[in-house]
């Protein structure tokens, strides 16, 4: 692998390439949108009132970094914490506790795309229902909880289980049916099956049995005793594990046998000039960061890791950030693109559709990266106004604010479906 596509895979690359779209858009020489820079206020002080709501004036510091965990826990429910508390009534160390959640993590995170408008997952014990991403994280809870993932009777996620895992296995434990049907149930299977098949050819990580949760043990004898972690290694483990896991017909660079699939990394038109280099590519990595994100939780939680290097990590450019950009106007589909869209089979409701792939997506996405990072200083600075002591991290920002903001805009403006203002045909693999 050349630095050139090695650079392509890292975490700098996601966001200085975004930043040469957002300067692009200052130009005014975005394909697919128009940018208007002097929306961003109305933004920002939508999400501030939004985290002062929920958190101002005194508990900032109780919001939780984004990650999984407050999806199982969703309708006020503490599924996730019970189960810990089991675990350790059952004596199990808090080295194991971590090695089960991040087994737990690893999958549900992973068939964490998009759902779609209509499916839900009705929880037996408490009748509620509940759609999109927190519908796919109770799922799978259930799923792990039944040992669906594990080739044991344990409570563990291994190589061969999730080699074992078909559609029609995933569809039960999702509840799929005629009148329940979620997109991508297929990739998703699939997905799952080539994870078992990479955690296998780990065992200097994973162990023999590719278990993800020994993950634990390999990044805390990297730092012999430390209580204090790197991203950058988790990075780099991740993607080793991962890259293999894509599907292949996404973009990639080389021809043949000697091609490297990129996974979330996609050809722009506007880094024109380099169509076939690594240089015309916009790589995002979002399951990738929503798995780091998650991942870390347990760690500082079971275990009083800390983490260095967290500044790395982006903002993710899925469909609830990059929707609030859209529904408060900061960026406005171009005429043609938006009658391409609404002329598209799949529209409806008035929203415009594009593929995962499309030149709309991924300038959308791009810009979102970029945006994130210009609302994270101004809503900081906005509630260190009374307070100069006031600190949230980027993930912080992410779970009490714009995630939230992008879900309420949409609920507001689009009750019927809370839709993204632009509709994705996704594969379910993606975000």
């Amino acid at each position: 692998m050349t630095p050139e596509v090695a650079y392509l895979f890292s975490l700098d690359a996601v966001r200085e390439r975004s930043s040469i779209v957002y300067n692009a858009a200052k130009e005014h020489r975005l394909n697919n949108f128009d940018f208007h820079e002097d929306k961003l206020n109305d933004v920002a002080d939508y999400v501030t009132k939004i985290i002062e709501r929920d958190f101002g004036p005194s508990n900032y510091d109780t919001i939780p970094p984004h990650g999984r965990w407050q999806h199982f826990e969703i309708g006020g429910h503490p599924r996730v914490t019970q189960l810990v508390q089991q675990w350790k009534h059952a004596a199990l160390d808090a080295k194991e506790c971590t090695r089960r959640l991040l087994d737990l993590f690893f999958v549900s995170v992973l068939l964490d795309a998009g759902a779609g408008d209509t499916w839900g997952f009705t929880e037996e014990r408490t009748g509620e229902r509940y759609g999109r991403s927190e519908g796919i994280a109770v799922a799978s809870l259930y799923m792990f909880m039944q040992n669906d993932f594990s080739s044991s009777n344990g409570l563990v996620v291994d190589s061969e289980g999730l080699q074992a895992i078909t559609a029609e296995k995933l569809g039960a434990g999702f509840q799929v049916s005629d009148g329940n049907q979620i997109v991508g149930l297929e990739p998703r299977a699939k997905l799952l099956k080539t994870l078992g098949q990479s955690l296998k050819s780990l065992p200097e990580i994973f162990g023999k049995e590719g278990r993800p949760g020994n993950l634990v043990d390999y990044l805390l004898n990297s730092v012999e005793g430390s209580k204090s972690l790197d991203v950058k290694i988790l990075w780099d483990v991740l993607q080793k594990l991962l890259v293999p896991i894509w599907p292949k017909d996404r973009c990639s660079i080389g021809t043949g046998e000697d091609a490297i699939a990129l996974g979330d990394a996609w050809r722009l038109k506007l880094f024109q000039g380099a169509l076939d280099g690594p240089d015309a590519i916009q790589p995002f990595h979002k399951l990738t960061q929503w798995l780091t994100y998650s991942l870390m939780v347990p760690f500082v939680n079971q275990l009083e890791v800390q983490w260095t290097n967290t500044n790395l990590l982006t903002g993710l450019p899925e469909y609830r950030n990059g929707g609030l950009f859209v529904d408060k106007g900061v960026l406005t589909l171009k005429p043609s693109e938006l009658t391409r869209g609404l002329n598209t089979p799949g529209a409806s409701d008035g929203l415009p559709i594009f593929s995962q792939d499309d030149d709309v997506i991924i300038e959308w996405r791009a810009m979102t990266v970029k945006l994130l990072d210009i609302l994270y200083e101004m809503i900081l600075e906005r509630l260190r106004k009374d307070d100069s002591t006031i600190y949230l991290s980027m993930a912080q920002v992410l779970e009490a604010g714009t995630w939230k903001a992008g879900r309420q805009i949409a609920a507001e403006l689009r009750p019927a479906t809370r839709s993204s203002p632009l509709l994705i045909a996704s594969d379910g693999t993606l975000f």
